[in-house]
């Protein structure tokens, strides 16, 4: 190798919430030799991370500006309330947005859920983010509606989640530049669409098949016949030739008269 070639190395960007640990150990298995970096970014700044090259794909929430990234809808998420233990809404096991109307629903600037209306009472402020948002449903300020994975990503053990039954969803995609679908892009893709090693439309080449073993030689059904040896009868037996129960003057007791004498 010489000084100005470089090691190959594939960088991963991921939003709050997505817990790529289970791609990340398929890669390593498959493609030993080629490091992956993780990137930690915001949602609101993913894409202008993927566009300017700081990673080489990412895992985003939808929507993906489609002009220039390609994206791959993977899963959508529970869309839950955060709500403090002793707060009226733990008895319920889901929630609606009529069980939140006479509430302070607190709607970070970073929310990543495409709300067509608000939903609660507005806070007097925008809280800057959701950890912020957080902290605010921990001090009794209002309630907080976020995909489950971020709930789990800032738990507290003074405050629950309940599912939320007609919020909207969040959706996880794993997205990149279109004019930047490397061969290492395709490796990672492979992996999140579930091909193993071995499929047809991975780029990785399959290990070498074990050299062919010589066939055996099938038994001839044609051709010439072995000659029995002197003095044995035929592989025929005794149903054939001359031999056996139709031989000439053979009698049935298999012993011969004497001939009688002339006078």
């Amino acid at each position: 190798m010489t000084g100005s070639e470089e090691t190959p190395a594939f960088r991963l960007a991921y939003v709050p919430g997505v817990t790529p640990t289970k791609w990340v150990r398929i890669w390593n298995e498959r493609l030993p030799d080629v490091p992956l970096t993780l990137v930690p970014v915001s949602a609101a700044d993913a894409f202008d991370l993927l566009r300017d090259g700081g990673a080489d794909a990412g895992f985003v929430r939808l929507p993906v500006d489609s002009e220039d990234l390609s994206a791959i809808p993977l899963y959508t998420e529970t869309t839950v309330v955060v709500i403090p233990k002793d707060h009226l809404v733990t008895a319920v096991d889901e929630v609606s947005a009529e069980d939140l109307a006479d509430e302070i629903v607190l709607h970070p600037l970073d929310d990543t859920l495409d709300w067509e209306r608000p939903w609660g009472r507005p806070a007097i402020e925008r809280p800057a983010t959701t950890l912020d948002a957080v902290e605010l449903v921990a001090a009794g300020v209002g309630l907080l509606v976020v995909p489950q994975s971020l709930a789990r990503l800032h738990h507290r053990k003074d405050l629950t989640y309940r599912p939320v039954a007609d919020a909207p969803a969040s959706r996880v995609a794993l997205s990149w530049p279109q004019d930047e679908t490397t061969d290492l892009v395709e490796d990672f893709i492979g992996i999140v669409r579930g091909r193993t090693v071995n499929s047809s439309r991975g780029r990785r080449p399959s290990p070498s098949p074990a050299p062919a073993q010589p066939k055996a030689k099938r038994p001839e059904t044609g051709g010439a016949r072995r000659k029995p040896a002197a003095g044995k009868p035929s592989g025929n037996g005794s149903r054939s030739g001359t031999g056996g129960r139709s031989g000439t003057g053979g009698a049935r007791g298999g012993k011969r008269g004497k001939p009688r004498r002339r006078s």
